[in-house]
């Protein structure tokens, strides 16, 4: 290590550049989840200029620092410049709040440089700011923001830079530090779409009301999935950035795209707002009762993300209210009334997996977790949603029982005695699932591991098959 860069302090932006996310965008969404009603307020704060905005949402919330998306190859680097004896800074735009808990987290800066109430450290303000402080300095960053300040700079160390800051820094980097670029995959992953198979059930009014050749119907059905597909989307894509926290103390979850910093929160709103529209365009062409069936879906998934999920029980009845939901507008798209019967199946088998999700998220605390974080469940809660869940499931059985033995069946199917054998089925595939919940070798989407697991495959086929032998034998 030369004489030059030992003496000069090294300087660290945060945004991009210590973590890959934005902290004000991640201050912006925690806004929006637990003060919802201030955030109307935020036009007014940024009238007042970026760096009062900053300061005032600040006040209203508190970053989990170390839960945060730090680049590790970059703090990796600067243990080895501070055990050299190098002065680190971290100048950021950032407010001052967000940068000493930062600093206070990593125990690796001499100093802070940060923005306040009045002063927005961002550009030449920081050059000018670094050059007053230190004379000669050494700059770390990656925006074009950080284009004047690392002109000025002694040295320059670029993290993911794009090819025109590459280009338009004067002075040649000491290094670059490289990271992930986001493909298609990527954004693929952040809409989940292995979750749009629960968009089957849009399918299921017309499929048990036997008129699954009728090419009309089907094409609106069609439709209606490609619709409750998008909506599904955005709100995943909502729950992500009003989730980033909690799914980054997660054992799976903190891998996801926004969570991860794989993509860049600041597309996450447009995105849910393309995603929205696309939605309600492709459902013009159907009904406008399904329309407004699809608009109280988008209400319920975006109420759960930003309060239900966090009450104990109403974050269970909503989740299998809408599995519920899609067949009741599945039957609206195509015309086809639902029967009492399958929504009292559908609630309590749907209730059942909701508790299984919960009970699975559980098994996955940390022994020193109590609860699960934006959650109303603590650890304790075991042995309930072990209870009630499979209990939940053995209802639906009964419920399919009695349809079995009812009238409406018997009009419907040729050899109706042979729907008893899917009872057992569905008892012995209930059964295993929880079992295996219990084991800790289910994934903590109980959706996602249906759709990798065999035995979950021959049990649609068997329940299939013994369907058509209802009907035509």
């Amino acid at each position: 290590m030369n004489s030059k860069r030992t003496l000069n302090p090294l300087c660290i932006d945060l945004d991009g550049t210590l973590i890959a996310t934005d902290t004000l965008w991640e201050s912006v969404l925690l806004l929006l989840r637990q003060h919802f009603w201030r955030s109307f307020l935020l036009p007014i704060w940024l009238i007042k200029g970026k760096a009062y905005f900053k300061y005032k949402i600040a006040q209203d919330v508190t970053l989990d620092v170390a839960t945060l998306p730090y680049r590790e190859n970059v703090l990796a680097f600067l243990q080895q410049e501070k055990n050299n004896g190098r002065t680190l800074v971290l100048a950021t735009a950032a407010t001052q709040k967000i940068a000493q808990a930062v600093a206070g987290h990593l125990g690796l800066f001499n100093d802070v440089i940060a923005s306040d109430a009045h002063t927005n450290m961002k550009g030449t303000t920081k050059r000018d700011t670094l050059k007053q402080r230190f004379g000669a300095y050494s700059y770390m960053g990656d925006s074009n923001a950080d284009l004047p300040i690392l002109q000025a700079a002694h040295e320059a160390f670029l993290v993911a830079p794009s090819a025109k800051l590459l280009k338009q820094t004067q002075c040649p980097p000491e290094r670059v530090f490289s990271a992930p670029k986001p493909r298609w995959l990527t954004w693929l992953k952040a809409l989940r779409p292995h979750q749009w198979i629960k968009n089957g059930l849009i399918f299921l009014p017309l499929v048990l009301a036997h008129q699954l050749l009728n090419l009309t119907k089907l094409e609106n059905a069609l439709l209606a999935f490609i619709a409750f597909s998008l909506a599904a989307s955005a709100g995943y894509v909502l729950n992500d950035l009003l989730d980033l926290a909690a799914d980054r103390a997660h054992r799976s979850k903190k891998h996801r795209p926004f969570a991860s910093g794989l993509l860049p929160i600041h597309y996450g709103l447009p995105l849910f707002a393309v995603l929205v529209s696309l939605s309600f365009f492709v459902s013009l062409r159907l009904p406008g009762s399904f329309t407004g069936m699809l608009g109280l879906y988008l209400l319920m998934t975006m109420s759960y993300s930003f309060y239900l999920k966090q009450k104990l029980m109403v974050d269970i009845l909503v989740l299998a209210g809408l599995y519920t939901h899609r067949i009741l507008a599945g039957g609206i798209a195509v015309a086809v009334p639902i029967s009492s019967w399958l929504l009292a199946f559908s609630m309590f088998i749907f209730m059942s997996l909701a508790f299984l999700k919960r009970y699975v998220e559980l098994l996955q605390q940390h022994p020193s977790r109590k609860a699960i974080k934006n959650r109303g469940y603590e650890v304790d809660d075991i042995e309930m949603l072990a209870s009630m869940g499979p209990t939940s499931g053995y209802i639906a059985v009964l419920v399919f029982a009695l349809y079995v033995s009812s009238e409406t069946t018997t009009r419907l199917y040729h050899s109706p005695f042979i729907l008893w054998i899917i009872c057992p089925i569905l008892l012995y595939w209930i059964s295993r699932i929880w079992f295996l919940a219990h084991r800790q070798q289910m994934l903590d989407d109980p959706v996602q591991f249906a759709l990798t697991d065999k035995m979950s495959w021959l049990v649609v086929a068997c329940i299939i098959a013994l369907v058509l032998l209802a009907k035509f034998f």
